[in-house]
This record gives structure tokens, C-alpha cells and sequence, in this order.
């Protein structure tokens, strides 16, 4: 079967690396827009500025997700990244807060 590496929109512009990904783990550019359009999950990206998006895929027995990576500048969508994670990722903890501005949230909401 023959991959097809996707083309830069004016929307959408695929670095090297996500091509080299879809290869690697036989994505297409339609799956890869559709974990974009409708994620299960979105995290903040480990890179700065980054967003991820995930959606479970396989079978009951055989479960994975697919993650996409991307950024947007203005009007414009980067693709930085996908990859298969096998079976299902830990949920990543929300950033820790001091105990002093959870004091103070909570006397502004009991007002």
C-alpha cells in the first residue's frame, strides 16, 4: 500500500517530524484531523505553546490511543507531532496551586 505524505494548506502547515510519525505508525492525514476536530482529551503539550489531543482506538482486548500534537499561530494550525499510546494513558494531574490562593478562591466564592 502506498502512503501519501500530507500537502501545507493555508490552514494547515505538517512538519517533517508528524510525516515521518504517520509513517511510522501508518496514520493518515484524515485520522490525524479527525483526533483534531473531535479529541476525547486535550492536555497541554510538553512543548511550550503546544496542545495534545487524544482519541482511544483499537479493540476491547487491544485498546490504544492516538495523540496529536500541533500549535496554532494566528489563523494558522502547526502539526508538530502523533503517536500511538498502547492501552490507556494516566490522566495528567492538574498543575498544583498553593494552599494560600485556594484560601482566597474559596472566600471569593462563599461572597
Amino acid at each position: 500500500m502506498l502512503f501519501r505524505l500530507p500537502k501545507d494548506t493555508k490552514e494547515i502547515h505538517w512538519t517533517k517530524h508528524i510525516k515521518e510519525k504517520m509513517r511510522q505508525y501508518q496514520l493518515s492525514e484524515r485520522r490525524i484531523l479527525r483526533v483534531f476536530r473531535n479529541p476525547e482529551r486535550k492536555e497541554i503539550g510538553v512543548a511550550p505553546e503546544t496542545i495534545c489531543a487524544m482519541q482511544t482506538a483499537g479493540t476491547k482486548k487491544h485498546p490504544y490511543e492516538i495523540w496529536v500534537m500541533y500549535q496554532k499561530k494566528g489563523k494558522k494550525l502547526i502539526m508538530i507531532s502523533a503517536w500511538k499510546y498502547p492501552g490507556k494513558s494516566p490522566i495528567r494531574e492538574p498543575p498544583p496551586i498553593p494552599e494560600e490562593i485556594l484560601e482566597n478562591l474559596d472566600e471569593i466564592l462563599k461572597e
